[in-house]
């Protein structure tokens, strides 16, 4: 089953601690890159955290964002004392500088985020790391499951596409004889409107290498080789984006191969035909782990 590297997924957990709330976004990316965004008492943990996605994720660029936001017995009580002295030290900035300067004008957010206004209790690290991991992996589990999802109907678009191609190739090597005779026959009138004679031994020899100009039958045969290999990948569990990547590759060179030997109208459809599906394929495989 095959897993987009597209996905989004949020995990809240509330214990007497406080909240947590955890949120994952993945998008494509060749390579696994993980970036986490964590509270000052989680942030000793980033290495381990970063390796419990990548045992469930592979590939794709991960933004991982944990808030932590303690419970109200948590909140800690204001230093009186230390906001006093603030007071008194922005009375006297205020003597120093125009009523007009921002300086004047004192956000008391900002106040309450100088350090030390507030008396933050200790918070208990083992229980919170404990809950922070468990909350992690599922967040990590619910994306997985949107991922899986996401995957599914890739794995719907390729069978389809497959099939179409499938059936292009099938239609182009059955009309194939009648292409090959009419090419022959043309041959054979250009000739005749020259009023001459030719050596029929040199004609049929001349006729055979055109023959063999046209011949699309490795193309084809090719194609539905790579197709075959494709709907097998499509039931592996690993990771399989750059193996099918590849086999784009593939499909696409027999196409243009197809396109440059065609002649006449209806294989050159064919092979404009088989180009656009192999391109709808590989932009779905850009987001597949």
């Amino acid at each position: 089953m095959l897993n987009s590297m597209t996905g989004f997924a949020r995990q809240v957990v509330e214990s007497p601690l406080g909240t947590l709330t955890c949120e994952i976004r993945a998008v494509n990316h060749r390579y696994l890159d993980v970036q986490f965004r964590l509270p000052d008492e989680l942030r000793a943990k980033e290495i381990e955290f970063k390796k419990q996605v990548g045992d469930t994720i592979r590939r794709g660029k991960v933004d991982c964002a944990v808030h932590f936001r303690r419970s109200e017995e948590g909140q800690g009580s204001l230093n009186q004392e230390l906001v006093a002295q603030l007071g008194a030290r922005l009375d006297e900035i205020r003597e120093m500088l125009p009523a007009t300067l921002p300086a004047n004008r004192v956000n008391l957010v900002d106040v309450l985020r100088w350090p030390g206004v507030v008396d933050q209790p200790a918070v208990e690290a083992e229980p919170l790391i404990a809950q922070a991991r468990a909350l992690l992996s599922d967040t990590l589990s619910a994306l997985a499951r949107m991922r899986a999802s996401e995957g599914g109907r890739i794995t719907q678009m390729l069978t389809s596409r497959c099939d179409e191609i499938i059936a292009i190739a099938a239609s182009v090597k059955k009309r194939m004889p009648d292409v090959l005779e009419a090419v022959r026959n043309k041959q054979r009138g250009r000739i005749d409107k020259l009023d001459i004679e030719a050596d029929p031994a040199r004609l049929e020899t001349e006729l055979a290498l055109i023959a063999q100009k046209l011949d699309v039958d490795e193309e084809l045969d090719r194609l539905q080789s790579h197709v075959s290999e494709i709907l097998d990948v499509l039931t592996n569990d690993e990771p399989v984006g750059r193996r099918l990547d590849f086999l784009m590759q593939e499909l696409n060179r027999e196409a243009n191969t197809l396109g440059s030997k065609s002649a006449d109208t209806e294989t050159t459809r064919a092979a404009v035909d088989l180009k656009v599906l192999i391109e709808q394929m590989r932009e779905q495989i850009q987001n597949i782990e």
